[in-house]
């Protein structure tokens, strides 16, 4: 996590939560003497985060420390512990009653976020320090990718320093991996495998073993072919690159590889959190941080089970209209089968489904302002996963643009199988990463003015995945989905999320076996096996994440109902959206109570 910013494992639930208006908007009332002190505070903070962290100086365009690395050492977490102790004190010095209610806002979220780290500090070993969904391991190689640019030699000669720097970085993840054993918390057996393979995969092609060129060399060339270079420059630079690769780049994977393939012979395969240290305390606050609710892991486990039997009838609903013979489990049969649902499994396949993402973008972008008074000015495109990555890599996800520009936001597309990527699936996909989900969620958060950075740079789970969720059900009631196949499409991936609620809390509460979680989507999934186990494994490995996506929408669907049933013919969906996102990315309590001020206010335009 980064200091200053909102992480969303360690963000508090209602517990705290009473008080202030929330419904200024982001172009703001006018500041208090108590404001600019109060912004200034936090300013200090976030760039001394940004100080501390060159990965996230690259993320957001900043080119900086653009040669160095995070320190992921224990010494420098108990460091930002101590800074954190001391930003907690310092906080409790600013007067509240003299602060604008915008500024009263930040103020509450930034002691909600300091609380929330503070006490769960205690768990910070019981965060696996790697996974199949990241790490040091995959964020060199994504940080070198997407977020160093190179523009002049200057911008090369760090990229190479970054190369070399990969063998201390990996010397700290090694050692906060040692520290964790010691302890006895290791990630299940299976886990070190797939960590294992990305790894391998960047020590393939030249300058290693195997033909072409490795990512990052195939990367370092493209850029210096781009980059005002000339040819001597690009020369002398290609070969100092190569060797640090060779160099301290292989060194950092191999120290890293060898080490988790001497730890996998000593990993069990137990998959729930509950075997950790206390670690049905540490559920219990991953799922009060992820859904910044008191929710307990029996209560949404229920909730799980009555929200799949709700749409299980709507998709049987579909399956009539359809006019299939056979029952629902025949049906998903079907669909995962019927060779009409997939495009081909080539080069040309990968090329079609692209083809046809850009056309659902362009559709839904052109129609965009039927949504939101605000938009974003960022763009937005598809790609897919590169190569190096996607065996291990999700079926999709959203990357950020960063805030220099220089590049747009990300709809990343995994199309390493496409039998794992049915056609009816993609416009629920992109309208949850793309438009109108998370690009323009975080977009809009990004390009405020006016509000503190901790704030437009926020990480709360339940905000966002909620209206990922949310988004997906938006184009419905826009006349989309008009094929009931797509309609049943965007069903089978609001039913995943509300399976997860089940197999999330069954495996880490209930103490489920990975097989019987499998199994159990299995039975309750159109899905294949092989994407229903990718799946578990990654609810195994980020314990109480998957909750918040299907509860963050429930709040989102009822908070509209009850603006749609308390404003009557003056409730606006633009403004509502304009109001839900406007404040930046909120914990739940937090976003109820800015909407019932909007609704008092009588549904004003943000």
């Amino acid at each position: 996590m980064i200091s200053g910013s909102i992480d969303r494992r360690h963000f508090i639930g209602s517990a705290a939560l009473a008080g202030a208006a929330l419904i200024a908007p982001p172009a703001f009332a006018i500041e208090t003497g108590e404001d600019a002190r109060l912004d200034a505070f936090f300013e200090r903070i976030f760039q001394r985060s940004l100080d501390r962290s060159p990965t996230r100086q690259s993320a957001l365009g900043i080119r900086r420390d653009q040669d160095k690395w995070d320190d992921i050492s224990e010494a420098r977490e108990l460091e930002d512990y101590r800074l954190r102790e001391r930003d907690h004190a310092e906080l409790q010095g600013f007067d509240v009653a003299k602060l604008s209610p915008q500024a009263r806002l930040s103020h509450r979220m930034f002691a909600l976020q300091s609380e929330r780290a503070l006490r769960d500090f205690k768990w910070r070993h019981h965060d696996y320090v790697m996974t199949q969904m990241g790490g040091a391991h995959t964020r060199v190689p994504s940080t070198l990718t997407n977020s160093h640019p190179i523009a002049t030699r200057a911008d090369a000669e760090a990229y190479i320093k970054r190369l070399t720097g990969v063998e201390p970085l990996m010397a700290q993840a090694v050692a906060r991996l040692r520290a964790q054993e010691a302890r006895g918390i290791r990630p299940p057996r299976f886990v070190y495998g797939l960590v294992i393979e990305p790894c391998v995969n960047l020590l393939k092609g030249a300058p290693f073993e195997g033909e072409g060129d490795s990512p990052i060399l195939a990367d370092f060339k493209t850029k210096l072919a781009a980059a005002d270079l000339s040819d001597a420059d690009r020369a002398d630079l290609l070969a100092r690159g190569t060797a640090a690769l060779t160099g301290g780049f292989a060194a950092g994977y191999g120290a890293l590889v060898a080490h988790l393939r001497a730890a996998e012979a000593q990993a069990d395969g137990v998959d729930g959190v509950w075997k950790l240290p206390d670690g049905e305390a540490y559920y219990g606050a991953q799922l009060e941080s992820y859904t910044t609710l008191p929710r307990k892991a029996a209560e949404v486990h229920a909730l799980g089970l009555r929200e799949v039997a709700a749409i299980h009838d709507a998709m049987r609903a579909i399956m009539r209209r359809t006019g299939f013979d056979g029952d629902l489990q025949a049906f998903f049969a079907f669909m995962r089968t019927d060779p009409r649902f997939y495009h081909p499994d080539s080069d040309a396949g990968r090329a079609a489904y692209l083809a046809e993402a850009n056309a659902l973008l362009d559709e839904i972008r052109a129609r965009q302002g039927e949504l939101f008074g605000h938009l974003p000015k960022a763009p937005v495109e598809v790609r897919a996963i590169e190569a190096w990555r996607e065996k291990s890599a999700p079926k999709a996800h959203y990357r950020n643009p960063p805030q220099d520009g220089s590049a747009p936001g990300i709809f990343y597309i995994n199309l390493a199988d496409m039998q794992a990527q049915p056609r009816y699936q993609l416009a629920a996909t992109l309208y949850h990463e793309a438009i109108p989900g998370h690009h323009i969620e975080t977009c809009i958060a990004h390009e405020m003015e006016g509000i503190p950075k901790f704030r437009r740079f926020a990480s709360i789970a339940a905000f966002s995945e909620g209206w990922g969720l949310y988004s997906e059900l938006l184009p419905k009631e826009m006349g989309l989905y008009a094929d009931p196949y797509s309609d049943f499409g965007r069903l089978s991936l609001s039913l995943m999320r509300a399976c997860r609620l089940v197999v999330d809390t069954g495996i880490h509460a209930m103490r489920w076996t990975r097989e019987q979680a499998v199994a159990w989507l299995d039975a309750n999934m159109p899905s294949s096996h092989y994407d229903n186990q990718r799946e578990i494994d990654r609810y195994i490995v980020l314990p109480g994440q998957a909750t918040a996506y299907y509860i963050g929408m429930q709040t989102i669907v009822a908070l509209r109902a009850r603006a749609r049933e308390k404003l009557g013919n003056r409730f606006d969906l633009r403004r509502f959206h304009d109001v839900a996102l406007g404040a930046g990315p909120l914990p739940l309590p937090l976003l109820e109570e800015r909407i019932d001020n909007w609704i008092a206010d009588g549904g004003a335009a943000a």
